[in-house]
């Protein structure tokens, strides 16, 4: 890991702060080394005699430096259910897991399918957040008409539902995909795709509920492997055709694998996540006393499927990983009709107590780590060199991390306004301890220490577009003057 030298000029003033003698980790291997940052940004790296004076000095010796997590995978649920959680609460969960942007999913109440939605979701999260934001914008068969409108505002992306989630919003049909794909491919964001087959997921779930089936193991049985494998594969079908990028959220099975180096090897613009929970939950567990609490879209599925999951996230198969932080009530999570009881749980908060844990069991490197919570999400959307990284000129987005710190995972604990956990009683191993956001400290020791509306959004800077078969768009061929016949 090569140190940046630091610029001659920072001698002659003082700097906001100098976080002196933690142990720096990026994708690319661990350096001891003191931080100096100035205005929200990093502006040297190197030994610590070798700062510049400071108005503040943190001491960070015996600690670990990892670069803030990114997690592109969140139901903060404001506007529109704030009983279930909102941009302070959601925030601050963030902050105190080390999570310093988040990138909110658009299923909201209204969804954010105009420009009208998303100013007044920016709102609410710009008065709120402590963490900085991306906002998705909806990619659905009502409102491709809006997409070129929602990326000029700033959307970091767009999300496409191809199987229903909190919300009910509308699977749209396969020629409204294509053509929303083709927008997309012009315009070069990357859409987020929840891969599961609408038609198939239903019709199975009805003949379940209509032969009686209830039980905790009725939901995985609707949404069998295939559910997820064929939407996989449509979406990367479609991608292939009009070059648009696009990034499959929740990867849950382990028989998907095969079919995401196909695509990535044939040049697909591929990105992929996986959950914590599909790591270390399984149906098995919901067979368990109170086991309901973990039904989630996707299923968590059986055990076996784990250790496929964790090779493929180790040697880059999938690219990074995310939460699907989905808070509710806890009277929705529990009950004995698993269709009754709501989809998803908190996790935004958890997730890197988890990543470092796997580093204490040898599943994952420090630098994976530092790859998969931050890097990698950095790269595929656009922010990498501002985020994800430790480096001079970057964001001074920081995760101060006590390896050897132990905890015990519990609902009581989360800052989440959804007091319900799937890790009750998990021992974890390796804490944040301190998050910085831009400069700025904004948790320490489990608690906030900084005012809402810190956070602001961040917009992508991706590469140029590379949109493909543009003589069949439904632009090209609804253009009198571009058709090849009379």
């Amino acid at each position: 890991m090569q140190v940046p030298v630091r610029s001659a000029e920072l001698q002659l003033q003082p700097v906001d702060m100098v976080l002196s003698g933690g142990r720096i980790v990026n994708e690319d291997g661990v350096i001891e080394a003191s931080i100096a940052v100035d205005r929200g940004h990093i502006v040297a790296i190197g030994e610590d005699r070798l700062m510049p004076p400071a108005r503040e000095r943190i001491s960070l010796a015996g600690l670990h430096v990892l670069p803030g997590a990114i997690d592109v995978h969140v139901h903060f649920r404001e506007p529109g259910m704030p009983r279930k959680e909102d941009w302070a609460t959601g925030s601050a969960a963030a902050a105190v897991g080390g999570v310093t942007t988040v990138f909110d999913m658009p299923n909201t109440v209204p969804p954010t399918d105009s420009l009208e939605s998303f100013q007044l979701k920016l709102g609410a999260a710009k008065s709120k957040s402590v963490v900085d934001f991306g906002l998705y914008g909806l990619l659905g068969e009502h409102n491709l008409g809006n997409l070129e409108e929602l990326a000029k505002a700033g959307a970091i992306g767009f999300k496409l539902f191809l199987g229903n989630t909190t919300g009910d919003l509308p699977c749209p049909s396969d020629g409204a995909v294509l053509e929303g794909f083709e927008i997309l491919a012009e315009l070069g964001l990357r859409c987020s795709i929840h891969a599961e087959n609408s038609p198939i997921l239903f019709w199975r779930q009805n003949k379940l509920k209509a032969a009686g089936r209830n039980d905790v193991l009725a939901h995985l049985a609707a949404r069998t492997d295939v559910v997820a494998v064929e939407a996989l594969n449509r979406a990367c079908t479609f991608a292939e055709w009009t070059g648009a990028r696009i990034h499959i959220v929740h990867e849950s099975s382990a028989r998907s694998l095969p079919f995401i180096h196909f695509w990535k090897e044939r040049g697909v613009d591929l990105t992929v996540e996986t959950l914590p929970q599909y790591l270390y939950l399984s149906a098995e567990m919901m067979l368990e006393l109170g086991g309901e609490v973990l039904r989630m879209n996707p299923p968590i599925r059986e055990a076996a499927q784990q250790a496929p999951l964790w090779a493929a996230l180790a040697d880059g198969t999938i690219d990074m990983i995310a939460t699907d932080h989905a808070p509710h009530a806890i009277d929705e999570k529990y009950g004995s009709n698993i269709w009754d009881l709501a989809c998803g749980f908190p996790g935004v908060e958890t997730l890197v107590p988890l990543m470092l844990t796997a580093v204490a069991d040898r599943r994952l490197s420090l630098e994976r780590v530092a790859t998969i919570t931050s890097a990698a999400p950095a790269r595929a959307f656009g922010l990498y060199g501002r985020k994800g990284v430790i480096r001079v000129g970057a964001d001074a987005d920081l995760a101060v991390v006590d390896l050897n710190k132990q905890a015990t995972l519990s609902a009581k604990a989360l800052h989440s306004r959804g007091k319900v956990s799937a890790y009750e009683g998990r021992e974890v191993k390796g804490v944040p301890i301190m998050t910085f956001v831009r400069g700025r400290m904004v948790a320490k020791d489990g608690e906030i220490v900084a005012e809402k509306g810190w956070g602001q959004l961040v917009r992508p800077n991706m590469a140029s577009p590379a949109p493909r078969n543009l003589n069949t768009t439904m632009k090209a061929i609804l253009d009198p003057d571009q058709r090849p016949w009379g």
